[in-house]
């Protein structure tokens, strides 16, 4: 299993992830997130990540440009673009070098009916609510890579993993002590939970 934890700040988040075992960590930066962190202040974070862990730096409805300069940097591997950027956003991406992961809800995945060429992360109707979502709002899951996300937590993701059979996981909010901060131990807690 797959897991991914998101929306670190601190040193701290970031080591209890890669000690915990995590496969990628990513960094938010699109306006208006309560976990938005500067790239400047993202690029130490980065640097610290060991190469065997994916470095995901997440954007929302900005420029492509933008989205270029920030993730160079901070040093980030892949690029996440959530919120409906067309498909030519995706080629620049790869074309600077970048990994891809393409985040979608689980409304626009099944509306779409279509194959993305990209890894997918499916998230919740309402991306970002932290609120799950039903395994029958997701009719037929991607046959490739995909995350399952929204509203995981350390509680009930071995539970909603087994309902939609995910490639791996992703966490923010679910491993949080309050909006923005991660618990360290909630983080692990996420980890055991969805390998187990």
């Amino acid at each position: 299993m797959f897991v991914k934890v998101c929306g670190l700040r601190t040193v701290e988040s970031v080591d209890a992830a890669v000690d915990a075992g995590a496969d990628a960590v990513g960094f938010v930066f699109a306006p208006g997130s309560v976990r938005l962190i500067e790239a400047a202040a993202a690029a130490p974070l980065v640097a610290r990540v060991p190469e065997r862990v994916e470095t995901v730096g997440v954007f929302r409805r900005q420029p492509i440009d933008e989205v270029l300069r920030l993730a160079r940097a901070a040093g980030v591997g892949t690029v996440q673009l959530h919120g409906d950027e067309p498909d030519d956003h995706f080629h620049r991406v790869t074309e600077a070098g970048f990994a891809v992961l393409r985040a979608v809800s689980a409304t626009r995945y099944t509306e779409a009916g279509r194959d993305w060429p990209e890894r997918l992360l499916i998230d919740a109707t309402d991306p970002g609510s932290g609120v799950p979502f039903d395994p029958a709002d997701l009719p037929v899951p991607p046959s490739a890579f995909w995350l399952l996300a929204g509203g995981l937590t350390p509680g009930n993701v071995a539970e909603l993993a087994a309902a939609f059979g995910p490639s791996g996981v992703d966490v923010s909010s679910g491993v949080e002590s309050a909006p923005g901060v991660k618990d360290p131990a909630r983080i692990r807690a996420f980890v055991a939970s969805a390998r187990g």
